[in-house]
């Protein structure tokens, strides 16, 4: 395949005879409309295209308006219901393409693949519905810029969306009974690096058709930029949790150092362990309230989110994890008391690395905002050794959209962390950590307990450890004073005759 794959660029590229025919645009015409499909020749086409240099896509020709429209606007911009493809076949779900249009202007190639066999996906003005958005005219012939799917998640008639695919390299998806929150994205490169960050996108799609009553829905990706292209196999199969597997194969221009596998992103902009002045009627507000890690020493690890006045970034080294996550731990409605966002609602996702990921760093950033559209915490794996220039880096991982990931401690969890003014004024903080488990509603088997609590620079008192029964919690209260410290990182254990009995509690104070 990879000689008539080639054959084939190399012809597209002739044809189009133009400064925007890219190799990645060409290779889409390899794998297109009427030719069978296999995963093989898809990294063939890939492997060719990482041999030329990169050319960034042409932006669509827009309708009058549509590059201005606001997002609103934008979103007026539907495809029908009745032109939902697969609809009435039976097949577990149905395609809805997105127009260009607001901020969305890189067209994405979209192939669905019937029986083995690719099919080419085109626009037509038909296809949607406008609102009050001034529609193209009949004959417009424009790109798409992603999709999303649908399936029967909370209602029979398989009205609800599971799966959405746009911009970058971006994608979401929620479990039963949720709403869209945080978002995944395939690839992150020199995030926060001085050189700039590099934003990989999606380029092309191949959406295979599932089988009658299919509960799996399958799409491969080729993914492009500056400096590798890659492609991936999504295998996502919906629920009470939203299982997505991963496959990954990269194939880099150029060596890579900073490199993000299996990345996500989402907001933070207060909770009670950080309020940041936050003047708002509402409880808190954010899609997660923490990063969760299962070490490969076994260790659980439970960090909290922080909206910090400047750039932190955190790094958790470590040896073929077991896994991590973002994590939505609070689920009372009354703690957020927004009626709109239903951000008790939103999804955590759990990472399942699927064979060895070597040495690394689970590594998280945590970016000041001050509303809460920006997503400002990113988490990702970064591997400690560059990916060679040349040669070929494949991973596998498994995407849990939960509300609790599948694989919990089985220790005591963290359930809160509040922060106030400490005793004594200037920058002296108050802490108070619960930490909740079943156990802890019978004092006798709570005998014993004893927190472990550590810090690095700063000084802390204080330290005070209660059960409390009613509540099956124990509750840690202690003191710090930073004294000259402009940042402390805080360690709280559980012990039992020096036996952890609860996860590791991790924090980073900063003014």
């Amino acid at each position: 395949m990879a000689s008539s794959a080639l054959a084939a660029i190399t012809a597209a590229a002739r044809a189009q005879n133009a400064p925007q025919a890219t190799p990645l645009q060409a290779a889409a015409d390899a794998v297109s409309d009427g030719q069978p499909i296999s995963r093989q020749a898809l990294l063939d086409v890939a492997r060719e295209v990482s041999k030329a240099p990169y050319l960034a896509p042409r932006q669509a020709d827009l309708p009058r308006g549509w590059g201005q429209l606001t997002l609103d606007q934008y979103r007026q911009i539907q495809f029908r219901p009745e032109r939902r493809v697969w609809t009435g076949e039976n097949r577990g779900f149905a395609l809805a393409y997105l127009p260009p249009g607001n901020v969305f202007t890189t067209p994405v190639a979209i192939r669905t693949v019937e029986s083995g066999i690719i099919r080419d996906q085109r626009f037509s003005a038909a296809m949607f519905e406008y609102g009050q958005v001034t529609p193209p005219p009949v004959d417009a012939v424009l790109p798409f810029t992603g999709f999303r799917a649908f399936t029967a998640l909370n209602r029979p008639d398989g009205q609800d969306e599971v799966l959405v695919f746009q911009g970058a390299s971006f994608f979401r998806s929620l479990a039963r009974g949720q709403t869209l929150g945080l978002l995944a994205r395939g690839l992150m490169l020199n995030v926060a690096e001085a050189q700039g960050e590099e934003f990989p996108a999606f380029r092309a799609f191949w959406i295979e058709r599932p089988g009658p009553g299919g509960n799996t829905l399958v799409v491969h990706a080729l993914l492009d930029s500056d400096s590798v292209t890659g492609l991936y196999r999504f295998a996502v199969r919906p629920g009470d949790i939203t299982v997505c597997d991963v496959e990954v194969t990269l194939f880099p221009r150029v060596d890579l150092g900073h490199v993000g596998l299996a990345p996500l992103t989402a907001n933070f902009l207060f909770a009670p362990n950080d309020r940041g002045g936050a003047d708002d009627v509402r409880g808190a507000v954010h899609d997660v309230n923490g990063l969760q890690i299962w070490n490969g020493n076994g260790e659980w690890i439970w960090r909290p989110m922080n909206n910090p006045d400047t750039l932190q970034i955190s790094a958790f080294v470590d040896q073929n994890p077991k896994g991590f996550g973002l994590l939505q731990r609070d689920r009372r409605a009354d703690a957020f008391n927004d009626l709109d966002q239903r951000f008790e609602r939103r999804p955590s996702v759990w990472i399942e690395p699927l064979g060895d990921w070597g040495q690394g760093q689970v590594q998280l950033m945590e970016i000041p905002v001050n509303d809460e559209m920006n997503r400002n915490i990113l988490a990702y794996w970064r591997p400690r050794v560059a990916l060679a220039k040349g040669a070929e880096h494949s991973f596998a991982y498994r995407m849990h959209w939960c509300w609790s990931p599948p694989e919990r401690p089985p220790l005591a969890s963290v359930t809160a962390t509040r922060t106030g003014r400490g005793t004594g004024g200037g920058r002296r903080r108050k802490f108070l950590v619960d930490f909740s488990a079943e156990d802890f509603g019978d004092p006798a088997k709570s005998a014993g307990l004893k927190p472990m609590l550590t810090n690095q620079r700063g000084r802390v008192s204080n330290v005070d450890g209660r059960l409390v029964p009613e509540s099956r919690i124990y509750r840690v209260t202690f003191d710090l004073d930073p004294e000259a410290a402009n940042q402390v990182e805080l360690r709280l254990v559980l012990e039992r005759e020096g036996q952890a009995q609860s996860e590791t509690w991790l924090y980073r104070w900063t003014p």
